[in-house]
Parts: structure tokens; C-alpha cells; sequence
């Protein structure tokens, strides 16, 4: 079982960032007591160092499914600010949120195409309308169909439908692609501060742990 996490300090301040520094590493640590694995696929880091402003995570192993859903929601990290002693603020919010990665990619074989010859109407001249040399292709896994009459050879049109079909098909997955991006993306703006589904706190009293 593999779930991707994904954990980000949304648009809140860079305590929130150094906030979720911390997280990651206790859930890193818990993940390894329950022997699972972890791997930061993607780290996007904070102005200071040693932060992050967003981390997906991949963890993998019997129960990750029940281990990531324990870190789902708001997290809370309870500590003073390492950077601002003026501030009272103790509470710094994390969102996490199971997220799909990869999109699966639609294979494409011409012998999941069904090929049949028709006739099209419209300008075009006598040949288009007398000689079935149109195609109509449909490509029966996604059940995409494109008709071409462009040319007079039905070898023709079907080589072009053949290309078109391929290239349509290729466009839906790059559209999938940043669509799953851009969820994923969209989660940095669902921060909800206060109500936490975790509250953690430094095994150590002072600033910076």
C-alpha cells in the first residue's frame, strides 16, 4: 500500500513553514516505529532555513493507508515563535491531504481502433460523395471518434484519423496531468486555522525544537 501526503504551510506565516519542518519529521519518526516507509518526493522550502512551505510525501508499507489518514486535516505544531519573542501566538497550522500523483496514461494501439468506411456529405466535389473513402474511427478503450474526409484514398483519410486519434488521446492525458496538479496546488488555500485534527509539541521546552 502507497499513499502520497501532501503537507503545506498554505499562506500563513513562516512559523508555519518551520512548523511544518517539524511535523514531517515526527511523522517521519512515527511512520519508522510502525515500520513504514517514507520519501519526500517534493519539498518546496521556506525563506529561512531548514523550512518548508509545502512536502508530498510517499509512504509505503502495510497500514499506510490508515497511518496517512491519522495526519489528514489540520495539524497543529504548539511552541513559541523561534523568530518573533514578541508574539504570544503558540498555535501554527498545517493542512495535509492524501493526494493522487501520477494519472494513468491511456495506451494507444491500433487494434483498439475500429475502422469503418462511410460517406460524407457536403462540398467536395462528385468523388467524396460516390466512393465510401471516408473513415470513421473510434477507439473503443476511451471511446474517442474522429471522421476524416480530407483526402480521395481511404488509406489516406486512415493514416490522418489513425494520427488524430493518437494525438487527442495524448492531449486528454497531459489535461489530466495539470489537473491533478492543480488540486493538488488548490489545497495550499484550504488551511482551516483552529479545530486541529493533531496537535503535536516539542519533546523539549525552548524555541527551535
Amino acid at each position: 500500500m502507497t499513499v502520497h501526503l501532501f503537507m503545506t504551510a498554505g499562506r500563513g506565516p513562516q512559523e508555519c513553514a518551520w512548523a511544518l519542518a517539524r511535523l514531517l519529521s515526527r511523522l517521519e519518526a512515527e511512520a519508522a516505529r510502525q515500520n513504514l516507509t517514507t520519501h519526500r518526493v517534493e519539498t518546496v522550502p521556506g525563506d529561512r532555513p531548514g523550512t518548508h512551505r509545502s512536502v508530498l510525501v510517499r509512504i509505503a508499507g502495510p497500514g499506510a493507508e490508515v497511518f496517512a489518514a491519522s495526519w489528514t486535516g489540520t495539524l497543529c505544531w504548539q511552541a513559541p515563535s523561534p523568530y518573533r519573542s514578541e508574539t504570544g501566538r503558540k498555535n501554527w497550522y498545517v493542512t495535509a491531504r492524501p493526494c493522487q500523483v501520477d494519472t494513468p496514461r491511456t495506451g494507444f494501439s491500433e487494434s483498439d481502433v475500429d475502422i469503418v468506411a462511410c460517406r460524407t456529405g457536403g462540398p467536395g466535389g462528385q468523388h467524396r460523395n460516390k466512393a465510401s473513402t471516408a473513415v470513421r474511427a473510434t477507439h473503443r478503450p476511451s471511446g474517442i471518434v474522429v471522421v476524416v474526409d480530407t483526402e480521395r484514398q481511404f488509406s489516406l483519410n486512415r493514416g490522418i484519423a489513425m494520427r488524430r486519434l493518437r494525438q487527442r488521446i495524448e492531449y486528454g492525458d497531459e489535461a489530466s496531468g495539470r489537473a491533478v496538479i492543480t488540486a493538488r496546488w488548490r489545497i495550499h488555500d484550504e488551511l482551516e486555522r483552529g479545530n486541529p485534527t493533531r496537535i503535536e509539541r516539542p519533546e523539549t521546552s525552548g524555541p527551535g525544537h
